[in-house]
């Protein structure tokens, strides 16, 4: 299947995902734990931080994510400015206890990134790091890189800066109980404040040409000691909280490009040839796209409700295809936009969980602070392209192996029943081959059918196979 939605799981595994999570590590070659010798420097590491000596725990930071999270790379604190804004975004400072060419700098530069599976991770730093040491947990003191970032009445960036400093997170929040506070009409007054800024940047954003994907998500719960599958619509506040690391991502860019050293998040702009294929969807959808309207505000405008709009969506994703990331020393790369964004952008926010951005912290760090960055981050910036593009590619496979291994769980018990769905996409011109959206369980799969899949209407399809041991779900038109 396609990387569309993000899996999203509730609850412990059973011992059939156990041994399906087992297989896939070991068909991989994924590490069931780290080396004794990481392990140890992580460890010591904890023990020994040294916290900066700017104390700026006055900011009275949170942390917002998914519940349950652990690994909290980012805490915030937003507050009216004159007529604009400021925002604190505190990252967590893994280059304060990862020794240049040490374990676990080299065994982090050896996975990349965490991988996410089903109720399990295969962490990038060791959890007594990325879990406890060097989170941003509440009451705890932590050594962060605080970036400072105005913004005028318009949402533009006036001026922005990062510093080393000693942080205390107050409160780790979550989006489902912020969310039902804010609906509540008794949430802090930081989160009003962040709604403002969240909707202003993504307004501007899309006044310059950046496209948002209203996907869903994929979220699985046992019930009754049975897996389900449904879609998940995203909370407006995971939204507005989006909207900052993507405001720091730009802004960390700006800091780079003017220093004339670093490393991008580059897409290109897609190809009049995609552009044109996408006009052909629209219209065998019967959907209107004047011609004078940029694909941007075209997307913008679809509705995911809509079973046409959907397979639309879907189409969509194939313009966003081609991320990368490029490094630089001196001018900046030919081609230094991220284009989904309308803007230059890098990765910044998540170095518990990607090696890249721990690296794009210190260039910032060292460039705010009038200096040239460390040695040790300039001879790895050059290499970091690829080990990020080995990396994604292992995150790609194991989140298709995960899902497909969940979704056959899933569907076992269903073999033979018939299933109402939405045609999303025929494959390379092929009108008998295709995939569909089913919206209970939630499932995207590929179907074959002796006749032609009428792309963006409702079909029934049934279930023939759901194996997994083969991680192999099979449907047919019914």
């Amino acid at each position: 299947m396609p990387i569309t939605r993000r899996l999203r799981i509730n609850a412990p595994t059973d011992p059939v995902l156990v041994q399906g999570l087992a297989d896939i590590r070991r068909k991989m070659h994924l590490p069931d734990a780290f080396p004794p010798e990481v392990e140890a420097a992580a460890h010591d590491a904890a023990a020994n931080v040294k916290l900066p000596d700017l104390d700026r725990t006055d900011v009275p930071l949170v942390t917002i994510d998914p519940p349950g999270s652990m690994d909290l790379d980012q805490a915030m604190y937003i507050e009216h400015n004159g007529d604009g804004w400021r925002v604190y975004y505190a990252i967590a400072d893994v280059a304060s206890f990862v020794a240049p060419g040490g374990a676990i700098d080299l065994e982090a530069n050896r996975r990349g990134e965490t991988l996410y599976g089903i109720g399990h991770t295969i962490p990038l730093h060791p959890t007594v790091l990325s879990e406890g040491a060097a989170s941003l947990l509440p009451d705890q003191l932590r050594p962060a890189l605080l970036w400072s970032i105005d913004l005028d009445a318009a949402g533009a960036i006036t001026q922005a800066g990062v510093q080393r400093a000693r942080v205390k997170s107050r409160q780790r929040c979550d989006y489902d109980s912020v969310q039902a506070a804010i609906d509540a009409g008794n949430a802090d007054p930081m989160w009003g404040v962040l709604k403002e800024v969240g909707t202003l940047r993504r307004q501007r954003a899309q006044n310059l040409g950046a496209i948002s994907l209203p996907l869903p998500e994929q979220e699985a719960t046992r019930i009754d000691g049975h897996w389900t599958l449904a879609y998940r619509a995203r909370h407006p506040v995971e939204d507005w909280n989006e909207q900052i690391s993507l405001l720091t991502g730009m802004a960390a860019a700006g800091i780079m490009i003017e220093g004339k050293v670093g490393i991008l998040r580059t897409l290109p702009q897609p190809d009049p040839e995609s552009i044109a294929h996408l006009r052909e969807t629209a219209a065998s959808l019967k959907l209107a796209w004047p011609p004078e309207r940029a694909y941007p505000a075209f997307i913008d405008a679809l509705d995911p409700a809509n079973p046409a709009q959907v397979a639309m969506l879907m189409a969509c994703t194939r313009v966003l295809r081609g991320a990368g990331y490029t490094s630089f020393h001196g001018a900046p790369p030919a081609q230094p936009m991220q284009s989904a964004l309308a803007a230059e952008y890098t990765h910044a926010t998540a170095p518990l969980r990607r090696l890249v951005d721990r690296y794009s912290g210190e260039v910032c760090v060292a460039l705010c602070a009038g200096q040239a960055p460390p040695d040790w981050a300039l001879a790895r910036l050059d290499g970091l392209p690829e080990t990020m593009r080995a990396a994604d590619r292992t995150a790609g496979e194991f989140e298709h192996a995960t899902i497909d291994l969940l979704e056959a769980v899933v569907l076992s018990p269903r073999v033979g029943e018939n299933f109402a769905a939405i045609v999303t996409n025929l494959e390379n011109g092929d009108a008998r081959t295709g995939s569909v959206m089913i919206h209970d369980p939630a499932i995207e799969t590929r179907v074959h059918a002796g006749q032609d899949l009428p792309l963006g209407q409702q079909v029934t399809v049934k279930l023939l196979e759901a194996d997994p041991a083969a991680r192999r779900t099979r449907f047919e038109l019914a």
